[in-house]
C-alpha cells in the first residue's frame, strides 16, 4: 500500500511530484527548439516552409492525443491514485522520448522515419494529457491553508526549469557544434539527455506518497470508471468553461517558449545564440512570476488577478509585436518578451489553482487534465503551425501578437462567466455555487 502523506508539505513532497512535469515540458521545448532541424533530418522536402511546417505539425499532433490521455489516465489517477497515476505517465513519457531520440533518418529509412517520430511525438502527447493535471490536483491536495495558489504554482514552475534547461543546452551546443553538425546529428543530443534523466525522474517520484485528502476520500469506497466518466458528464459545463480559460496560457506560453528560437531565426533574422539566451531569461522571468502570482492570488482573490492579465494581454500582445518588428534587435526581442513573461506568470500562476477548485473532488484530475488537453490540442501546440501559417499568407510578422489577443479574449469571456455564480473575492480559495 502506497504511503500517505501526512503532516504539512515539504520541500521534497513538491520536488517528487513535479519531477515528471520537468521532463514533459522539457522534451516538448526540445523539439519545438530543434523543429527546423528535425525537419531537415525527418521530413525532407524541397520546400523549406512545407519541411518546416511538417515538422512544427508533427509537434502540434502530439497534443491531439492529450484529451484521449485526459480521460484514460486522468480516470486512472482518480480510481487509483495521484502517486500510481503520475508514474504511469512518466513511463509512457519516456518511452516517446526514446522513440524520437533514436528514430534514423528519411535518408536511412524513408517513410518509416516520420511515421516512428509521429508516434513518438503521440505517446508523448498521451502522457502529457494527464500529467499536469495529475500534478497540480495533487499539490493543491497537500497544500497548507490559504496558501494553495502558492503550492500549486510550482506545477507550472518546474516547468520553467525544464524550460531554461532545454534552452542552455542550445545556447551550448551552438557554441561547440557548427550548423552542419547540429542538422546532421546535434539536435538528437538534447532527447538523448532526455532518456539519461529519466531513471533518476523515476527513482524520484515513486518516492513521493499519495495524499491525505484522496486517500481518505476513497477509504470507505473506490468510484468505479462508470461513475468517474458519468460525473465528468455530468459537469461538462464546467470543463467548457475552463478550456477557455487554459487557452490563453496554452497559446501564450508555447509562443514565448518553443515558438521563440524559430521566430527569432526565421522570421526575425535573429541569430541562433540570441534567440536561445532570451528564452532562458523567459523560463527564469517565468519562473519568479508565477509563484509570485499564485500567492498574491492567496492573498486577492483569483478574479481580479485573472482578469487584470488578461486584459493586459488582449490590449498589448499586438502592439508589442509590431514595436519588436519594426526594427529587430537582441534588445527588443529581450524587452518584448520580458513583458510578455510577466503578463503570462501573471496569467498562469493564477488560473492552475483555480481549475483545481473548481471541478468537483471525484473527478478533479479527469476534469482539471481533459479542460487543460482539450485547450492545448485545439489552440496551443498548433500555435507555432498556425503562426508562422499567418505570417506566410499576411506577410505581417507581428500576426502571433495578434493570435495572442485573440486566445485573450477567449480567457477573459471564459473567466466572467465561470465566476459568475461564484463567491468572486473569498481570499485564497474559489468556491462555485454553480457553473
Amino acid at each position: 500500500m502506497d504511503a500517505i502523506a501526512k503532516g504539512p508539505p515539504t520541500k521534497k513532497d513538491v520536488v517528487r511530484v513535479v519531477s515528471g512535469n520537468f521532463l514533459e515540458m522539457f522534451d516538448f521545448m526540445v523539439y519545438g527548439f530543434y523543429a527546423s532541424a528535425v525537419a531537415q533530418a525527418v521530413f525532407p522536402n524541397d520546400n523549406e516552409f512545407v519541411s518546416l511546417m511538417l515538422s512544427l505539425m508533427t509537434f502540434g499532433i502530439g497534443f491531439l492525443m492529450r484529451p484521449l490521455g485526459a480521460i484514460v489516465l486522468g480516470a486512472y489517477i482518480d480510481r487509483h491514485g495521484r502517486r500510481a497515476g503520475l508514474i504511469l505517465s512518466l513511463a509512457i513519457m519516456s518511452v516517446g522520448v526514446a522513440m524520437i531520440a533514436f528514430t534514423p533518418t528519411y535518408a536511412s529509412i524513408g517513410l518509416a522515419a516520420p511515421l516512428l517520430v509521429v508516434i513518438g511525438r503521440l505517446l508523448q502527447g498521451f502522457s502529457a494529457g494527464a500529467e499536469s493535471g495529475g500534478v497540480s490536483v495533487y499539490l493543491s491536495e497537500i497544500a497548507t491553508p490559504g496558501n494553495r495558489g502558492f503550492y500549486v504554482s510550482w506545477q507550472s514552475a518546474s516547468q520553467q526549469v525544464a524550460v531554461v534547461f532545454a534552452a542552455i543546452i542550445g545556447v551550448s551546443l551552438r557554441g561547440i557544434l557548427t550548423d552542419q553538425q547540429m542538422l546532421e546529428w546535434g539536435w538528437r543530443i538534447p532527447f538523448l539527455i532526455g532518456c539519461m534523466i529519466v531513471p533518476v525522474l523515476f527513482w524520484i517520484r515513486r518516492s513521493m506518497q499519495e495524499s491525505e485528502e484522496f486517500t481518505q476520500r476513497t477509504k470507505r469506497r473506490q468510484p468505479t470508471l462508470r461513475e468517474i466518466y458519468g460525473s465528468l458528464l455530468q459537469n461538462w459545463v464546467i470543463v467548457l468553461k475552463a478550456v477557455l480559460l487554459v487557452t490563453l496560457t496554452s497559446v501564450f506560453f508555447y509562443m514565448i517558449t518553443a515558438y521563440t528560437p524559430t521566430y527569432a531565426r526565421q522570421v526575425l533574422g535573429l541569430s541562433a545564440n540570441d534567440s536561445f539566451l532570451v528564452t532562458v531569461c523567459v523560463g527564469v522571468a517565468n519562473f519568479v512570476w508565477v509563484p509570485v502570482m499564485g500567492a498574491v492570488s492567496d492573498r486577492v482573490g483569483r478574479l481580479p488577478v485573472l482578469i487584470t492579465f488578461s486584459v493586459l494581454i488582449a490590449i498589448t500582445a499586438y502592439p508589442v509585436m509590431s514595436w519588436l518588428v519594426t526594427d529587430p534587435s537582441f534588445a527588443r526581442l529581450f524587452a518584448a518578451l520580458m513583458w510578455m513573461s510577466f503578463l503570462y506568470g501573471g496569467y498562469q500562476g493564477v488560473m492552475v489553482v483555480t481549475l483545481t477548485e473548481i471541478m468537483p473532488a471525484d473527478v478533479r484530475a479527469t476534469g482539471f487534465s481533459l479542460a487543460y488537453s482539450l485547450a492545448q490540442a485545439i489552440f496551443g501546440g498548433f500555435t507555432p503551425a498556425i503562426c508562422t501559417y499567418l505570417i506566410h499568407v499576411t506577410g505581417n510578422r507581428a500576426m502571433p501578437g495578434l493570435w495572442l489577443a485573440c486566445a485573450a479574449v477567449f480567457s477573459i469571456v471564459g473567466t466572467l462567466t465561470l465566476f459568475r455564480n461564484t463567491n468572486l473575492f473569498r481570499r485564497g480559495t474559489l468556491v462555485a455555487s454553480s457553473a
